[in-house]
């Protein structure tokens, strides 16, 4: 194991198992944290989650979670988001009015409409979908590196990112009618899914073995 010590961030809000499960098994040294003042003591940041937004958001205030991880972020501390996590990058969301994020990735979050042109979607999105390669962003430089465009990830959401810039859409997938960014990299530090990698098999234990490889976490 790893001396490189990883938070995974614990804001009281989603099964976090499978997480830890993952990091085990790629040799990640990643414990949960849930403090604030705790979190610079970490080489890198895992930021998982599945729920609400507002509530994620307010439970990070409650446990002095919000500023250090924009500070850490701004110093250039590697941060994994993912499902809720990735959303909670970005500026703001939709949900239940607007309401604010950490603002790592300017953007909102917006959700799925339940239908679109006359078809009928499902909300939320529980499923193996693709995600695709962008004309931006290289997958080479980032921890999809040994994944091809159209690779299925398992899915869990009913709201999706929407980017201000497309600068930092590392994948694509279509969903509810619409083409939607799966996957964030703002690069050098900041790198974020959608999907559950942890519920992806191989190629998603891939993600956290290549992410902790980049960032010398392993």
């Amino acid at each position: 194991m790893s001396e490189k010590k990883v938070a995974i961030v614990d804001y009281h809000l989603g099964n976090l198992f499978s997480v830890i499960q993952s990091c085990e098994k790629v040799g990640i040294n990643a414990e949960l944290c849930s403090s604030g003042e705790d979190l610079h003591k970490y080489d890198a940041i895992i930021l998982p989650g599945v729920g609400a937004f507002g509530e994620a958001m307010q439970n990070m205030h409650d446990l002095g979670l919000v500023e250090p991880l924009r500070s850490l972020a701004a110093e250039g501390r590697p941060i994994f988001g993912i499902c809720l996590g990735l959303q909670l990058l970005f500026t703001e969301s939709e949900e239940f009015g607007t309401m604010e994020g950490l603002g790592l990735i300017p953007g909102t979050i917006k959700k799925f409409k339940t239908e679109v042109e006359g078809v009928k979607y499902k909300v939320p999105q529980i499923c193996w979908n693709e995600i695709e390669e962008t004309a931006g962003l290289n997958w080479a430089d980032s921890p999809l590196c040994d994944l091809e465009s159209k690779q299925f990830m398992y899915f869990v959401h009913s709201y999706y990112a929407s980017p201000e810039d497309s600068k930092y859409t590392l994948t694509e997938t279509t969903y509810g009618g619409i083409r939607y960014t799966s996957a964030v990299f703002s690069q050098p530090n900041v790198f974020a899914t959608q999907f559950h990698p942890e519920k992806s098999g191989e190629a998603g234990l891939s993600i956290y073995r290549n992410w902790a490889i980049q960032n010398k976490l392993i």
